[in-house]
């Protein structure tokens, strides 16, 4: 096996200008029964399964980006059956059951719960199927790919730990603790905080990542701490930076004076909140990347074909790609630059001003 890494720098517009007018909002309308839509497609039919909805990543962009690039690829595969598990490890069971029922041959499956999921790789390899690992790992797949989810912890952290000035009390926001990655994220953050002078006043692992559930740990946390005391939050991703920077604004908080906040996935909202000086950073990792080479690696294995040279990663054959930083110094440099969201996007009304300061508009 090569250990080479596929590392992708860039990805191209196209794709995006199909995906751009998706949203999260009304995620599931078009399933039924156990979650399944799309007509099989005999012994090249493939189906994607996502764990949730409330990240808005995965309906905006993962399915929409994984099924125009299988449609480009493969005219004979047929509609990708698509399933989102909505945070349900039973229900995902439920749905891999039905997508191999459907005559599944591939399966991209990002799980609720990766530790857990063994026993639904091992049902669908019994039935003759292939599962590639899909952002979260799962050992017992045939292939793995995500980006490099300690290094997305590190550059999180040591971005916090900047800006505080190495010093000062934060609170910490982990994911839910059935999320591999969300133990890998915390391993990496962990790595950088515990030998700074940060001191870490409360960790939280949210349960289902909700920003919901971050704003009312953070709201707890203003009766506990004086404010000042607060001097950064560690949030995991952006859902739940949001989350934060609504309980601290709600607590007294200036909306100019918030402590340093981090974020992940690049969401719209979490650029916004960056251009404007409520959050610090959120980790870009280029969506399109992953799911295109998912559609790729789908299309081969469907079409009995090599998928090319693959990396090692906990005895699963990889792809691992390179997360990247934001922050309002390079917003125009990266999810601009890269057409994830164009500067009319940011730019609406609210954020004009900050948008001119930023070089935007």
């Amino acid at each position: 096996m090569s250990t080479t890494l596929h590392r992708y720098a860039a990805f191209g517009a196209a794709l995006f200008i199909g995906a751009a007018g998706l949203s999260a909002c009304g995620a599931n309308d078009d399933q039924s029964g156990d979650g399944g839509d799309s007509a099989s497609g005999g012994d090249k039919t493939i189906a994607l399964l996502l764990p949730e909805s409330k990240t808005t990543r995965y309906e905006a962009f993962d399915r929409p980006l994984f099924e125009a690039k299988v449609k480009e690829l493969c005219s004979d595969c047929g509609d990708v059956l698509y399933y989102n598990a909505d945070q349900d490890e039973a229900k995902q069971s439920q749905q891999v059951d039905t997508a191999i029922s459907e005559g599944a041959s591939v399966l991209v499956l990002d799980p609720v719960n990766g530790a857990g999921a063994g026993g639904m790789v091992q049902t669908a390899q019994d039935a003759g199927a292939e599962v590639i690992a899909y952002d979260r790992l799962i050992k017992e797949a045939d292939y793995y790919m995500s980006f490099d989810n300690e290094t997305v912890g590190k550059m999180q952290a040591q971005a916090l730990v900047d800006a505080m000035g190495d010093k000062g009390g934060i609170l910490m926001l982990n994911g839910s603790p059935d999320d591999p990655n969300a133990a890998q994220f915390k391993a990496g953050a962990h790595s950088v905080l515990d030998a700074s002078g940060v001191e870490i006043l409360e960790e939280y692992d949210n349960p289902d990542w909700s920003p919901e559930n971050a704003q009312k740990f953070v709201t707890d946390m203003l009766s506990k701490y004086d404010p000042e005391q607060i001097n950064g939050v560690y949030a995991a991703n952006d859902g739940q930076a949001g989350g934060v920077v609504a309980a601290l604004t709600g607590g007294g908080f200036a909306a100019d004076a918030l402590p340093p906040i981090t974020g992940q996935d690049a969401e719209l909202a979490a650029i916004q909140r960056i251009i404007a000086g409520e959050q610090s950073m959120t980790i870009y990792k280029p969506i399109p990347i992953e799911a295109e080479k998912a559609a790729e690696v789908a299309v081969a294995l469907a079409n009995s074909e090599d998928v090319g040279d693959t990396t090692d990663y906990e005895g699963v054959p990889s792809f691992i790609f390179d997360p990247i930083v934001v922050t309002s110094d390079n917003v125009a440099d990266t999810v601009v630059a890269d057409e994830f969201y164009s500067a009319a996007d940011i730019c609406t009304d609210e954020y004009a001003d900050a948008c001119t300061a930023a070089g935007l508009s």
